[in-house]
């Protein structure tokens, strides 16, 4: 079994490249939901849902987020009626949201909900919400707090940030899917995605157990950096890191996961700041193969930790 922690585009192309080679049962993808919020009345989980569409292959592959196809006709609309027409969701995207919120105020937890859909959409890896309890990601900024969606869809993450918190975080709980895959005694690796560090990974650590959990484990985990050649390909981590006052380098990322992880995996644009424990490869997933190949890369260097004396 490998649990692969993930969050937005990065993540997603990752997980599904190990869902492409690996056997059905032997992948559980931790998903953050610091990101999910209330919009026109409706329970959104972007990243969930964005790896559930990608492992499902209805995603659109251009955009990265969302469904292939998709129309927008009913937020065309709602902004015609003087609605919140910013952050847009797809008409048949809506489907997704309207069925979520109504179970979720019948009772049902989000992992359950998620465990469902991936069922009716076929797919047949573990795809687990972080937790069921509310946490929300805000960013300060010296225009004030803002939370998650706000920062990046609304203002395109334009404004400094200068500090992330994770508001419910301290009385959240892992899913309990999660509870149980971190005590599985078939666990073999663990694999942090692609994903931005402080967006999308941190919200995942910061619920109680799951950072001491990673400290503690008994097989190897490995990052891969979401940098190439001290750029993000996607979202702002780049930006956040200067911001934050640390350098856009394979260094600061392995710093960010200090006690966390055995070894970083980087991009050949980076070879030159490689420094021991670092697997260099080509980590810019293009395409399907290149999800696939960087999945096998990744799986590889598991299995030198694995076998090295020191892990």
């Amino acid at each position: 079994m490998i649990i692969a922690l993930a969050g937005g585009v990065g993540g997603a192309r990752l997980a599904n490249g190990l869902a492409r080679i690996l056997p059905e049962s032997e992948l559980a993808v931790i998903v953050n939901t610091g990101d999910d919020f209330r919009h026109l009345g409706l329970h959104v989980s972007p990243d969930p849902d964005t790896v559930m569409y990608t492992l499902s292959g209805l995603n659109d592959t251009e955009r990265g987020w969302g469904l292939a196809g998709e129309t927008f006709a009913c937020m065309e609309a709602v902004g015609r009626l003087g609605g919140e027409s910013w952050f847009a969701l797809g008409d048949r995207d809506l489907a997704t949201h309207i069925e979520r919120t109504r179970r979720l105020e019948a009772g049902e937890t989000l992992s359950s909900i998620t465990a469902d859909f991936c069922a009716r959409l076929g797919i047949r890896q573990l795809i687990v919400p972080m937790s069921d309890d509310p946490v929300q990601t805000r960013l300060r900024t010296p225009e004030g707090e803002l939370a998650f969606q706000d920062y990046f869809v609304r203002r395109r993450c334009e404004p400094k940030v200068t500090g992330v918190e994770f508001a419910g975080a301290t009385a959240a709980s892992p899913s309990p899917i999660l509870v149980s895959l971190m005590r599985s005694e078939r666990l073999s690796g663990i694999v942090i995605c692609p994903s931005n560090p402080f967006l999308s990974i941190e919200p995942i650590l910061a619920v109680p157990g799951v950072r001491d959990w990673l400290s503690r484990r008994t097989v190897p985990c490995v990052a891969v950096s979401p940098l190439i050649g001290g750029k993000a390909v996607k979202g702002p981590a780049a930006k956040m890191m200067a911001e934050l006052g640390l350098q856009t380098t394979p260094q600061a990322i392995a710093t960010q996961y200090e006690g966390l992880i055995d070894g970083l995996v980087i991009d050949r644009a980076d070879a030159a700041q490689a420094y021991p424990p670092c697997h260099v490869t080509d980590t810019l997933m293009r395409n399907v193969a290149g999800q696939e190949f960087l999945a096998h890369e990744v799986l590889r260097y598991l299995e030198q930790l694995r076998a090295s004396p020191a892990s």
